[in-house]
Formats: structure tokens, C-alpha cells, sequence
């Protein structure tokens, strides 16, 4: 199949890439490159670079590939910015996805895995968090993936649209060729890594008045390779028709248990220093992965979090300075 990746070149999507060519398929990336990077594009893979809301562009390209299906992971993805800057995560996360539906629909494309996210519950009412809870934002981010699942919906609905929307937990860990790499870094792992290099003095603990058992944050970490894999099989399943699913693990780690971790794994002392805490943040997100794994069979192969930063640490090794490009 010829599948179309819009955020390819970034963190998630050049993954997939990677594991849809692993699968005998072809991945097209669609990739504006604010994120993404050319080096992270997998051998094999064609690159567009594009922006979503350039409609003529983005549909001469699903004809000129004569794309199949998407897989939608384009987006603005920094908590803290989209509740300071709400107006550019409606633009890029709902109002640009809402461009490339319109486009999938004039050139015939009917199929959709879309990247969501764990935000749309906000702080859950009960744990492990299943699909059937209530959505609740508590940022902006959270509010625009769950309006495109509602979008997504309606498409449905009314052109027959078949969608498998995929709330990640926090996604983490690296392949042998493909780790993580954002400027801004915000994600709790890379920094650490970041730390244990000596590129930074400190990292930086938004908050130790939660509560949780040690004070900090705590989280479902759950391997981009599991979450690759998840992408695969929830395309597959569109055969069946549309899904909801959780992608995690079923455990939770607080961040001063990812700090003990690196330090285990890294043998390097890593220090921390307590800010205040970032608006938005929900002190504890942990899915119940039961329903993707009752309907699709997929299991995470990696759930300690030992070795989920082992991986990214040794990616991190090789590229101290990310992908330099």
C-alpha cells in the first residue's frame, strides 16, 4: 500500500515510516520540516515537503503517489506553548487536518489513523484510564486532538470516512537508527539524556506538590517502536470498520523514578532541580491498553522503563548533538 505520513520526518512518524517499509509498504511523507528532519527520513521512503494547508500541493501530492490511506501525526505538540498561544494549535491541529480530510476526499483516500493524544482525558476520574471515560481537556493541545477525533466523527458520518484515532501516553525510547530530537527538547527522557551528557547542568522537575506518592508527575511510557507497531495493526483493523484506542503500557512512572532510572542506566550522576509547575499537567495519566489489545492483538514489547531509556540512551550516544542537520 502507499501510504501517506504527514509529520514523517519527525520523532513518531519517521518510526512508522521505517516500520511500514519493514512491511513491504511505501510511506510518503508529507512534512513541512519545522519539526522533522531530512535525516530522519527512512532509505526507501519519498519525502514532499509541504505544508497541510497548501491544499493544491498536498493534493498533487496523495494523486501523484496514489496514496491509499493516511497516517495523520502532523501537529503542534508543546502543552505549555498551546496554552499561550491557543490560536496556533487550532490552525495546525484542527484547522490544517481539517484541509487534508477535504483533500483525502477529493482524490478518493478514505482511510485515516490519526495521532491523538492522552490529553483529551485531562485529569481522569478513575485509573487505569479506558477509552470510555469522560474527555475533559485541561490545555489547549488536549482540546484540539479530541475536536479532530469529533471532526473525524462527522466525516464519517457523512462521507463514510473510516478512522482509527490513537491516544498516545508518552511516547519514548529509540530504534537502532531513529531517536528523539525537538528544539525546543521538552520531553522529560531526552533531557535527562541531555543531562547525563554534560550538555546541560540540570534538568529541570516541573512541580514536587502533586498528588502522587513521591510529589512528581506520573506517567505511561510507552516504546515508539510498540507505538509503530499499534499504527500498523489499527490500519489493518480499519478493514472492520472505525476505533478508539489507548496506547500505553498500564504502568505508571513518576519522574523521579525516570531520574533513577537514567542515573542506573546512564552511570552518571544527573542533577534535578524543582520548578514551578507548568499549567496544564495532570498529575497522573495511565491507560489501560485492554481494548487495543483485545481487538488487535497488540502487545508492548517494551514496558520497563529501564529499557526504554537504555534504547533512547544509546541512540543519544551515537547522536550527542541529535540530528545535526
Amino acid at each position: 500500500m502507499n501510504i501517506l505520513v504527514t509529520g514523517g520526518a519527525g520523532y513518531i512518524g519517521s518510526v512508522v515510516a521505517e516500520r511500514l517499509l519493514e512491511e513491504g509498504n511505501q510511506p510518503v511523507i508529507y512534512d513541512n520540516l519545522s519539526e522533522g528532519h531530512r535525516d530522519a527520513v527512512p532509505p526507501g521512503a519519498s519525502l514532499v515537503v509541504g505544508e497541510l494547508a497548501d491544499v493544491p500541493s498536498l493534493t498533487e501530492c496523495l494523486r501523484t503517489h496514489r496514496v491509499d490511506a493516511v497516517i495523520h501525526l502532523a501537529a503542534s505538540a508543546l502543552v505549555g506553548e498551546s496554552m499561550v498561544n491557543p490560536s496556533k494549535y487550532i490552525r495546525n491541529n484542527v484547522l490544517a487536518g481539517t484541509d487534508l480530510l477535504d483533500a483525502m476526499l477529493s482524490c478518493g483516500v478514505k482511510r485515516i489513523v490519526f495521532s491523538s493524544s492522552c490529553a483529551v482525558y485531562g485529569e481522569p476520574v478513575t485509573l487505569p484510564i479506558t477509552e470510555d471515560l469522560p474527555t475533559r481537556p485541561t490545555n489547549t493541545y488536549g482540546e484540539t486532538k479530541l475536536a479532530f477525533e469529533r471532526i473525524l466523527h462527522w466525516y464519517e458520518v457523512a462521507h463514510g470516512l473510516r478512522y482509527a484515532s490513537l491516544r498516545y501516553f508518552n511516547a519514548a525510547g529509540a530504534t537502532a537508527r531513529l531517536g528523539e530530537d525537538h528544539s525546543p527538547e521538552t520531553h522529560l527522557i531526552p533531557n535527562v539524556l541531555i543531562c547525563a551528557l554534560g550538555l546541560v547542568p540540570h534538568v529541570e522537575v516541573f512541580g514536587e506538590d502533586y498528588p502522587t506518592p513521591d510529589g512528581t508527575c506520573i506517567r505511561d511510557y510507552v516504546h515508539v517502536a510498540d507505538l509503530a507497531n499499534a499504527h500498523i495493526l489499527a490500519l489493518g483493523a480499519l478493514e472492520k470498520g472505525s476505533s478508539l484506542y489507548n496506547l500505553g503500557t498500564g504502568c505508571g512512572y513518576s519522574v523521579l523514578e525516570v531520574l533513577d532510572a537514567a542515573r542506573a542506566v546512564t552511570g552518571r550522576p544527573i542533577k534535578a532541580q524543582v520548578i514551578p509547575r507548568r499549567p496544564g499537567d495532570p498529575a497522573v495519566l495511565v491507560a489501560s491498553p485492554e481494548r487495543i489489545n483485545r481487538e488487535t492483538a497488540w502487545k508492548p514489547a517494551h514496558t520497563d522503563i529501564n529499557s526504554i531509556v537504555e534504547s533512547a540512551w544509546v541512540w543519544r550516544l551515537a547522536h550527542p548533538n541529535g540530528y545535526e542537520q
